[in-house]
């Protein structure tokens, strides 16, 4: 009876789809289009098969075209209108619109065309029998990836410092609570960030990630 009445554990993700892509040349890199779906969908449904139960999606940058993609999604919508400044200003807004009420949370990026639901239920998985850090953090071939997971308490520590803190910041000042989940697979490295990046996902998994319509106008609203 003690077991059936366990509090049920509540993992929660930030997505953070704000960048302006100035490598890019300033197209909606969370518009791009695998197969035909766009990395933001894509990713909001890894995340939500992959055992994430809240998904708060911040936008920015063709805020308007992003947010139309995601109208049909269970997802909350976080603007922040000062998405030019960098991304820690996106995070910060995405940790404050949270549910009080998780126990845990990842911070996902929109631009990781090859993340599916097994690598995300993987990291909830590792995250659950991590022992006693506070953070799961991925490393492919000993390099950094995403997402990365966190108990819920840390996210009012990184809101309780000032605007420049984030989450990166916070496990470079906390090395010893983190806990390394070490893999080879490459889903949790490949991200987008130049025009060299698009021709080299097409070359190396022959699928290419093609920009939409509604991307290519979408700049108008930035000029």
């Amino acid at each position: 009876m003690g077991a059936a009445l366990a509090k049920r554990s509540v993992m929660a993700a930030v997505l953070l789809a704000a960048g302006e892509a100035r490598r890019l040349g300033g197209i909606c890199k969370p518009l791009l289009e695998l197969d035909g779906v766009p990395l933001v969908r894509r990713s909001v449904f890894a995340l939500r098969e992959g055992g994430v139960e809240e998904v708060v999606v911040v936008l920015g940058h063709c805020a308007d075209e992003v947010e139309c993609a995601l109208r049909d999604l269970p997802v909350t919508i976080v603007r922040n209108p000062d998405y030019g400044r960098g991304q820690i200003g996106s995070l910060r807004a995405g940790l404050a619109a949270l549910s009080r009420d998780i126990d845990a949370f990842m911070v996902a990026l929109a631009d990781q065309p090859l993340i599916e639901a097994r690598d995300i239920s993987a990291l909830v998985a590792a995250y659950r029998a991590r022992g006693e850090g506070a953070v799961l953090l991925p490393c492919v071939n000993g390099e950094r990836a995403n997402p990365v997971v966190f108990e819920a308490a840390v996210r009012d520590e990184v809101l309780a410092g000032d605007g420049d803190f984030g989450c990166r910041q916070w496990i470079d000042r906390h090395p010893a609570r983190i806990v390394r989940f070490d893999t080879d697979n490459e889903h949790y490295r490949v991200d987008v960030d130049t025009p060299e990046d698009l021709a080299g996902f097409e070359r190396r998994y022959g699928r290419a990630l093609r920009v939409a319509v509604v991307a290519a106008t979408s700049n108008h609203a930035k000029n």
